[in-house]
Order: C-alpha cells, then structure tokens, then sequence
C-alpha cells in the first residue's frame, strides 16, 4: 500500500470517566502488581513467581452500548420496521459500514436547532454534489463540550421528515456528532410538557419504524475534514450478540 498522502481522521469520543454524557463509562485502572495477583490466581501460581512482582495492567471498563461513539441499530428504535421484526447490530451488512462520505456542516446553528430538509438540500447545492452517497456526516461541534455538564443538551438535532428523506434517497447510515440524532431529548421534553402530542419524543428516531436505517452518534473531529466530499468513512460497529440495540466502537475518516 502506497501510504505516502494517506491520512486517517479518529471520528470517536474518548472513553472517559470525566465525560459529562448520561451514559459515562466507568474504568478501573490495575496496576502491574495487582496483574501479578490476579495470574497468579488464575494460573495456581504466586505472584512473587513473576519478575518484580508485576505481571499485566489492566483495566475493567463498565459501559452501556450508548456510550461513547456508537451506531444505534434499526432494533433500537423500535421492535418493528415496516411491519418486519427490526434487525440487531449483528444482522446488518458490513458494506454499510464503510463507503463514500459526504459531510454537512452545521457546526453555525445553535444549540436545539432542528435541521430540516432544505437545510440539507441547500447544503447540496453550495459543495455542488449530485451523485448518490453511502455515508453522510453531520457537524454541530457539540464533541467540544463533551467534558461540560450540558454536553447532552447542546447540540442541533435533524428533523423527522428530514430523516426521512435521507433515506429515501439511499441513505442507510447517517451520522453526528451530537449526543443523539433528534434535537435535544431535554428540549423535546419540555415541548411536550407543554404541550403533549404525538411526534414530539424521539420524533426522527422513530421514523425507523417506517424504514431501516442506522445512525451514528457522539462523533467527533469533524472540523479535522479537509473537504465536504471525496473521503472514504470506516464505522465498523462491534459485533454482539442479539438482541443489542447499539455498538460502540471506534469509527474512522480515510484521505487520500
């Protein structure tokens, strides 16, 4: 492989006790020496039997499958789609995990912002983009706050119907770089509160129930793109076991 103008872009959030998402992983650092006792244990063996009493360091992360950067699975938003049982992360091709890659920038609208369809088509038309596209990427900068107590509440969030227009167009996997795909699930909250009906709570991600598709979400470094299009996206989910509603993993932006 000719890696002379290759260039990778880590799209994902770290693994952090300090993050400020709902879902926070917990991690428990082991010391070489604690390593020593736990082999020693496993293998009928004392720890003092290895050089300087140290064997491996570990750590033990605890985690839900929202956590971190992950994809959420068509099983996830609803039991049913399109009158079909809804298919688990580990039921879905690999192709649509990786492929060309087009991304949206509304990294300039506040937080809460819904992004709507002609917001995406003007999009469309400034980077002058007509062809079908596998992967699509949106922006919000919302990754700069993931250390702040509102992280969860900061980001835009897309429509319903402009979910499903995306996949009306093809569209299987959508990503951002917000806590989740819809505006605020806070603000969503408090719209019903005021005012309770129909299509308000977890309105784009419900329109999984009419289409399969997945998204991406707590993405990050989008800013690092250093063009719209024309880049190759490795999202790759880890494989579970059924029934998992996500997958995190750690996703990827290929330049060359």
């Amino acid at each position: 492989m000719n890696r002379t103008n290759l260039r990778i872009i880590d799209l994902s959030v770290p693994m952090d006790n300090q993050a400020k998402e709902p879902f926070p992983p917990e991690i428990v650092y082991e010391t070489h020496e604690q390593g020593a006792q736990q082999a020693a244990q496993v293998l009928g063996l004392k720890p003092s039997d290895f050089p300087d009493n140290a064997a491996w360091a570990v750590e033990t992360v605890t985690l839900t499958s929202h956590t971190g950067t992950h994809v959420d699975a068509p099983w996830h938003y609803a039991a049913h789609t399109a009158g079909q049982p809804s298919r688990t992360i580990d039921e879905l091709p690999l192709e649509w995990f990786y492929g060309h890659g087009v991304l949206f920038d509304f990294s300039d609208k506040p937080p809460g912002y819904e992004i709507e369809v002609e917001d995406f088509e003007k999009q469309l038309e400034e980077i002058e983009y007509q062809q079908p596209f596998d992967i699509i990427l949106v922006r919000t900068d919302a990754d700069k706050k993931y250390y702040q107590d509102n992280y969860a509440a900061v980001h835009a969030g897309v429509s319903a119907e402009a979910t499903r227009w995306l996949i009306h167009k093809g569209i299987k996997v959508m990503g951002t770089d917000g806590w989740g795909w819809d505006i605020p699930l806070y603000k969503q909250a408090e719209d019903y509160k005021r005012n309770p009906r129909e299509g308000v709570l977890w309105a784009a991600h419900y329109v999984g129930k009419e289409a399969e598709y997945c998204q991406i979400e707590k993405l990050a470094n989008l800013e690092l793109l250093p063009k719209r299009t024309g880049f190759t996206v490795a999202v790759f989910p880890i494989k579970s076991k059924v029934p998992v509603r996500h997958s995190s993993s750690q996703f990827f932006v290929i330049i060359k």
